[in-house]
């Protein structure tokens, strides 16, 4: 049995998610594949996650290699992780926007950034899919760990030929918050978590079989911390009645009602950590974390080796999914699969975010039935954004990525049609080398551009450069908390990062 990690450079991800499979003893002779197109960043990990199997006395010895069809070949299992264009791309998603006044604390699930960052990531994610149709094993599962994880994930299934579920952390973190505020502990509440991925939402929690979901207003409002750093997630859950997934800095860029006026932006937001709505604040973390992995490597290979005893496994699906198809174990978690009726007022074809059984069977997903008809409102909208964004993507279609841009809540909301146009067009040209699926187009938006600038015909972009945007730290600041940024560097390139 062969598992590949795609994105392998990913140092947090994919160290804690080898260990992860490692400490379920039934897993321990699979054939363990490492790739990236980063050899410098593969070469690290790989040399860091060796040592870790090495001092566990696991004779595994991990193929590390450039070549992705090489590490798809015979896989039975291909754990994605990448973040195409890397941070080059992923600062135009953010800076240029900025520009026309859309401030984002994120920027890689919806939202202008979202968008676009699909556009580079299912063009991607088909080539992978082509791949492993060709050279994996004919049951190769695909587990999607890479944003903007629902189109990917409908990219795949519907369009890729790969059978592929899309994995996140965010419900687990709500879960606990939930568990906090009512004073218990997480085990013993049921949860029933269902909507899209990064808005999804809390629509049962029980304690022996009684109802609490009544309870959590107050239970935030009153909580000295959350009622700080949650204002959005407090407000809608104030307004609809539930609790979100999401945090508050991803949940704010989602709608359109918070990010929208300069002036406003900070009434919402809290910036003791920058997952609570700090403009730009991801991208911020993210270089800090690449800066301080590259100098500070040494001190990683000097600590001591991970754990496979079971005392250090993470709470990330992946390794519970694989655990489960191959013990015939049981495992519940909450993942994102094509709908087809599993929530009931939410369209057939979209990728739903709800909870599932895993066991030697394969796959199982029961029926949630309706949403709450305010929670599906929202939903339904991100849904035809993503819908429009993913056929935009197969198709190369610059019409139809410009009409996905205008529908986003608060793209919408900040931008008139024109400035959305421009913008899109702006993105085009910048992100060019990562969407060959627009290479003709973008020639001719090219030249239009030029001619315009040439002319003085461009709208002027807005003298904004974000409502809460902190200065990227040094080397020198950040050795100053080096504990802290290890823990950082470790998660920066995971995709849902939260510290």
């Amino acid at each position: 049995m062969k598992i590949c990690f795609i994105g392998a450079g990913s140092l947090g991800f994919t160290r804690q998610l080898l260990a992860d499979c490692m400490t379920v003893p039934e897993l321990r002779n699979a054939q363990i594949a490492f790739t990236d197109i980063n050899q410098h960043n593969l070469d690290m990990v790989t040399q860091l996650c060796q040592r870790d199997l090495d001092a566990n006395d696991i004779h595994i010895k991990i193929q590390s290699t450039t070549d992705r069809r090489e590490a798809f070949k015979d896989a039975n299992y291909v754990i994605n992780a990448v973040r195409i264009g890397l941070l080059e791309a992923f600062e135009t998603d953010i800076e240029i926007p900025l520009k026309y006044g859309v401030d984002q604390c994120v920027g890689d699930t919806l939202c202008i950034g979202g968008i676009m960052y699909g556009q580079r990531v299912v063009a991607a994610m088909l080539d992978f899919c082509k791949d492993m149709r060709e050279v994996s094993a004919p049951n190769v599962l695909h587990l999607n760990y890479s944003n903007p994880n629902a189109m990917a994930t409908w990219a795949c299934n519907t369009y890729g030929g790969v059978p592929t579920i899309g994995l996140c952390h965010g419900e687990i973190h709500g879960e606990s918050q939930i568990a906090e505020v009512l004073g218990y502990k997480r085990e013993e509440l049921d949860f029933i978590c269902a909507g899209l991925n990064h808005q999804t939402w809390y629509i049962s929690v029980k304690k022996d079989g009684k109802e609490l979901t009544d309870q959590l207003l107050d239970a935030f409002e009153k909580h000295p911390v959350y009622k700080e750093q949650e204002k959005v997630r407090i407000d809608i859950l104030r307004r609809f009645g539930y609790y979100s997934t999401e945090s508050n800095g991803h949940l704010s860029e989602y709608l359109a009602w918070y990010r929208k006026r300069p002036e406003e932006i900070n009434a919402w937001i809290d910036l003791t950590k920058w997952i609570h709505g700090e403009t730009a604040g991801y991208l911020r973390v993210c270089r800090e974390g690449r800066n301080w992995f590259e100098a500070d490597f040494p001190s990683f290979m000097a600590a001591p080796p991970k754990k496979f005893d079971g005392t250090e496994r993470g709470q990330e699906h992946a390794s519970y999914i694989i655990e489960a198809l191959e013990t015939r174990k049981n495992y519940r978690g909450h993942f994102n699969v094509i709908n087809m009726g599993t929530i009931t007022n939410l369209p057939e074809d979209c990728v739903v975010e709800v909870p599932c059984y895993i066991d030697g069977n394969g796959l199982s997903v029961p029926q949630v039935g309706d949403l709450p008809d305010g929670c599906a409102a929202i939903c339904n909208q991100s849904v035809s954004v993503q819908r429009m964004a993913v056929k935009a993507a197969v198709a190369g279609d610059v019409q139809l990525l410009k009409q996905a841009a205008l529908l986003d809540p608060l793209t919408g909301a900040v931008c008139n049609p024109p400035e959305v146009w421009q913008m899109v067009d702006e993105m085009l040209i910048a992100q060019a080398e990562w969407l060959p699926q627009y290479r003709s187009a973008i020639k001719q938006i090219k030249a239009d551009w030029d001619k315009a600038s040439a002319q003085g015909t461009l709208i002027p972009p807005r003298n904004y450069t974000g409502a809460a945007k902190l200065k990227e730290r040094t080397l020198g600041e950040m050795a100053e908390s080096a504990e802290t940024m290890r823990k950082l560097a470790t998660a920066a390139a995971k995709e849902n990062v939260e510290e």
